[in-house]
């Protein structure tokens, strides 16, 4: 969690460089310069406090000035807290006689720790403004805060000192059991879409049990934590289509941090893991963003995962990892991972159909696509790969390779690819490779053309009419409706976008 408060800190360091001697100044005139006339200090959870956020407060004159008061609007009773140049005044919230050089500035760091409660319950935001001086010579900045309350679940502490954990594959974890009869929180294996939900450590669902998302469910985990599902227990998301850009009906996973400059930030939390023996998971009209996995898919029970119109974002390791799985993937979009975005492994089985893989990770070693049929380390095994067919998808990136295969002849590898657009310098005399001339692997392959995605850096893997992958798909494996719910076109585009214009 974060610490509560920096402005200690602030205080400390801007204390030992500006202390001031008494100086012959006169009263401020009103004519305080400002760097910003708004600080919007991001979206906070109710009671979790903001990060820390700097005003600068000028005074270009050639006098030295003294500011009768610097103070919050609503004075002590207000949520903001400040320090000015290191000075903490009346609780951090009222300063008087502030001494401002001339053609010097002020430093002055803001944050807040607001509860749901204090804010306008219309459009959440709790608002008050810093005051400098009073009557004709008032000057104001405007703070505002965007307040989501939310339901918190976290490790208990007991009395002992010690933490609840879970314990998998010998390891123990920071982490809890999903109470579906939970004293303060009610069922907590079904996640609405009436508050969001802020998990610390690993939310693990009973055996047995399933855990349901239904639509607009918004999850936000912090540092080091996830979602686990074990043997037996399932997983379920419900989302469905959107009609607005505020995705209402989409089901979104990220980290807990809410400030713009962490919008794409790989590797904030973990991952969601559906182990060993897990079964039966559907998942529909899901985000996730910024984890170091995105889905963790281990060893299932040979019931298959079920993935539809789902996207996954900026994993600092991969978007998907799967062993020995048996998925079904429709209308997926994954870009940019550290390895891969992803990524088949220790055999399995597999069917994606129109889907797109991109990988723009700044790793020459990355991979849109990786497969293979077995696992190293300390027991090295094969194991069989019966099945992975990919139809009407891309798979693209920056470099020069973004598919790559890697059998093991101990057992089988059976793949296949329809229709779909590829970006691979591998040599065609590798007959793992051999794009043009096997049709039992490859059939009507686009080979290193460039789809023309709207912006992969903001994730807009959309294509028009000029890209290589329009109108190249295969009716016989179509998907009615794309991603968004659009109705696909015959013949279709390939992945998961049917084509529009560029956006102006």
């Amino acid at each position: 969690m974060r610490p509560f408060s920096l402005l200690f800190i602030f205080g400390i360091l801007f204390s030992i460089c500006s202390c001031r001697t008494d100086f012959s100044t006169v009263p401020s005139n009103g004519k305080l310069v400002f760097s910003r006339d708004t600080v919007f200090l991001d979206t906070v959870f109710s009671t979790i406090s903001s990060s820390t956020y700097l005003l600068k407060v000028y005074n270009h004159s050639k006098n030295d000035i003294s500011i009768p008061t610097i103070k919050f609007g609503k004075g002590l009773n207000s949520k903001y807290r400040m320090t000015v140049d290191g000075m903490q005044g009346e609780d951090n919230k009222i300063f008087n006689n502030v001494t401002l050089l001339a053609k010097d500035s002020l430093y002055v760091f803001i944050e807040t720790t607001p509860n749901s409660s204090d804010a306008n319950p219309v459009d959440f935001l709790y608002t008050d403004n810093i005051e400098f001086d009073s009557g004709t010579n008032l000057q104001k900045v405007a703070l505002l805060t965007l307040v989501k309350d939310a339901v918190f679940l976290y490790p208990k502490r007991f009395n002992d000192g010690t933490t609840e954990s879970v314990t998998f594959d010998n390891t123990k974890l920071n982490g809890f059991y999903l109470d579906e009869n939970d004293a303060t929180n009610g069922n907590e294996l079904h996640f609405t879409n009436q508050k969001a939900y802020v998990i610390y450590g690993y939310a693990t669902v009973p055996e047995g049990k399933t855990v349901i998302f239904d639509a607009g469910a918004r999850v936000y985990f912090h540092a080091n934590s996830g979602l686990i599902v074990p043997q037996s227990a399932t997983l379920e998301c419900n989302g469905t289509v959107s009609t607005t850009n505020k995705q209402e009906n989409e089901i979104i996973f990220e980290g807990d941090r809410l400030e713009a400059d962490y919008a794409n930030v790989p590797g904030q939390w973990a991952t969601i893991w559906l182990r060993d023996g897990s079964t039966a998971h559907k998942i529909n009209h899901l985000t996730i963003k910024n984890a170091s996995i995105g889905l963790r898919i281990d060893n299932q029970d040979q019931t298959t995962v079920s993935i539809k119109n789902s996207q996954i974002y900026n994993s600092s390791n991969y978007g998907i990892l799967a062993q020995n799985a048996k998925i079904e993937g429709e209308n997926i979009v994954i870009n940019t991972a550290g390895k891969a975005t992803l990524a088949c492994t220790y055999g399995g089985n597999y069917l994606f159909t129109h889907c797109t893989f991109n990988n723009n990770w700044n790793n020459a070693q990355q991979f849109a696509l990786t497969i293979n049929n077995f696992k190293t380390g300390a027991n090295p095994e094969a194991k069989d790969l019966t099945k992975a067919t990919f139809n009407n998808c891309i798979i693209y990136g920056t470099y020069s390779s973004e598919f790559n295969l890697d059998k093991n002849n101990a057992a089988s590898f059976e793949y296949q690819f329809n229709n779909c657009l590829l970006k691979s310098d591998a040599s065609s005399s590798n007959p793992l490779y051999n794009f043009l001339g096997d049709a039992t692997h490859y059939k009507n392959i686009i080979l290193n053309q460039n789809p023309r995605f709207f912006d992969i850096a903001k994730n807009k893997l959309n294509i028009d009419n000029t890209s290589a992958a329009f109108a190249k798909g295969n009716p016989a494996y179509l998907i009615p409706q794309d991603i968004n719910g659009k109705t696909r076109t015959s013949p279709p585009d390939l992945g998961a976008y049917q084509s529009m214009a560029f956006p102006k």
